[in-house]
């Protein structure tokens, strides 16, 4: 990366720093762990001479603890694409304006979850809802493992509240959602689109405002036609680089659609699509009339609600992990 001529190639440079972050994130936390190793070394002689230390001691070590068991669970996410970039989905189910308001709300919850952890985002499709929420929403995630990380939250998403569009402030229930999949390099398995297979269409992009927001028609959707795999994006500023980052997302779901065909497995790479509705939830999020959030997959709750919808979800994802740790899906 020092060397003069390292720009002159732009993509082998992209590729190469990406290759570096990929490393760095196992040399960086390593070199700390010896580096607190060492000096739990020192701490623990200091100890010996002075009980008062001991109340660090119990702290260093668990810090060590914490980094070692990150670092555990990160060698667990050894599938094929694992550490991919990763696109998500959230189509809300039957419902109306509360289940695109739940899907929204899920929207903001992966958002920030994404934030905390350093990914980037952006939303590459959005159809906003009738009245509040969305009807679809396809959003990329940039980052080390955004794919490892996110496959486990495939599944429907249910909601249990009081409908702040109910004047009766009756209790309702709504489904979103949420399917995964990795973000594929051009080349990958030779993955070839004939053109002729392709019907696309321009449109105006629609939504509240900002980003969502075009004046010209710009956006693509793109339908293969031999699988009705359809693609859409609007969020970039012309033509042309929505139908390049929609080319991007075909290639991903044509590619998965192969894996699912070579091995007969629906749920292999792009998890199992059910009904979005009753007994299909893997997760329920109830606001009443208790608070509580359960994994129906591993059973994990959590009572601290407006937690969860703020991003702090790692809980759910590493126990699942953990419990199909092995599995390339």
């Amino acid at each position: 990366m020092a060397l003069p001529d390292f720009w002159s190639d732009q993509t082998a440079a992209q590729e190469t720093i990406n290759q570096a972050k990929e490393l760095k994130e196992w040399v960086a936390p390593l070199t700390e762990l010896t580096r607190w190793s060492e000096d739990l070394e020192v701490l623990l002689e200091l100890a010996g001479e002075d009980e008062e230390l001991a109340g660090e001691v119990k702290t260093q070590v668990e810090k060590i603890r914490k980094a070692l068991d990150a670092l555990e669970f990160k060698r667990m996410l050894s599938g094929d694409y694992d550490k991919n970039n990763a696109y998500f989905e959230l189509h809300p189910g039957a419902g109306g304006t509360e289940s695109q308001d739940w899907a929204d709300m899920l929207l903001r919850m992966y958002l920030r979850w994404a934030e905390r952890h350093g990914f980037k985002t952006k939303i590459v499709d959005y159809q906003p809802g009738d009245e509040a929420g969305l009807k679809r929403v396809l959003v990329q995630v940039s980052g080390p493992y955004a794919y490892g990380y996110l496959k486990a939250e495939r599944g429907v998403h249910r909601l249990v509240r009081i409908s702040p569009f109910d004047s009766n402030k009756r209790r309702h229930t709504s489904f979103t959602s949420f399917f995964a999949f990795p973000e594929l390099a051009d080349d990958v398995e030779d993955i070839e689109i004939n053109e002729d297979d392709l019907r696309v269409d321009t449109y105006r992009s629609s939504g509240a405002g900002g980003q969502h927001v075009n004046t010209t028609d710009s956006a693509i959707r793109i339908t293969h036609i031999p699988t009705g795999i359809v693609v859409q994006c609007q969020n970039e500023r012309s033509q042309h680089s929505n139908r390049h980052s929609a080319m991007k997302v075909l290639r991903s779901r044509l590619y998965e659609l192969r894996l699912r065909e070579r091995e007969d497995k629906m749920n292999k790479l792009g998890g199992e699509k059910k009904e979005i509705a009753w007994g299909s939830q893997i997760r329920s999020y109830v606001f009443h009339p208790y608070q509580m959030v359960k994994d129906h997959r591993t059973n994990v709750e959590v009572g601290n609600v407006n937690a969860v919808m703020d991003g702090e979800i790692d809980r759910f994802i590493t126990t699942f992990l953990k419990a199909h740790q092995g599995e390339n899906r």
